[in-house]
């Protein structure tokens, strides 16, 4: 993967719009150190480039009736590149996953799934994931408290 240059301008923008990406274009402008027109005309380029991929709102899942969050720890019994492709897709059309991670070592893949219950996890576990072809084993682990959850990545301004 190629990496961009980027100038501290550049930096301030994505570290602002971040952490708040409702922040208006002016307030924008003023926190990276540059007028209006040339900020939006930046962000547009950041996305042009595919540094900035998208916007959204992080909503509470548990306030919205998903009380519970698994991470399934999937271990296929081929890792060929189209059996994996295959698994991806089927999976990732369910809205119950929220992530998925293929992996190197002991586990192929790791879903982050999110449920209303216990047994809503259970029924997608026993009806969905474990009958799919290429699934050897399943392990599940319930998340206890998200004790931090952070989008993104860290970025460095200095």
């Amino acid at each position: 993967m190629t990496r961009i240059k980027l100038d501290k301008i550049d930096l301030k923008i994505l570290k602002e719009l971040q952490e708040n990406g409702r922040i208006t274009n002016v307030e924008l402008a003023k926190k990276a150190g540059i007028s209006a027109p040339p900020c939006l005309r930046r962000v547009r380029q950041l996305e042009e480039l595919g540094i900035i991929t998208g916007y959204h709102a992080d909503l509470n899942g548990a306030m919205l009736g998903y009380g519970i969050t698994v991470f399934a720890h999937v271990k296929l019994n081929s890792q060929s590149d189209a059996e994996l492709k295959k698994f991806m897709a089927e999976v990732c059309g369910w809205a119950e996953v929220r992530e998925a991670w293929t992996l190197t070592g002991e586990d192929d893949v790791l879903l982050k799934i999110v449920a209303k219950s216990w047994e809503g996890y259970h029924a997608l576990l026993v009806q969905k994931l474990t009958p799919l072809a290429n699934v050897k084993t399943v392990r599940s682990s319930l998340a206890v408290t998200a004790d931090k959850s952070v989008p993104g990545v860290p970025v460095d301004v200095e």
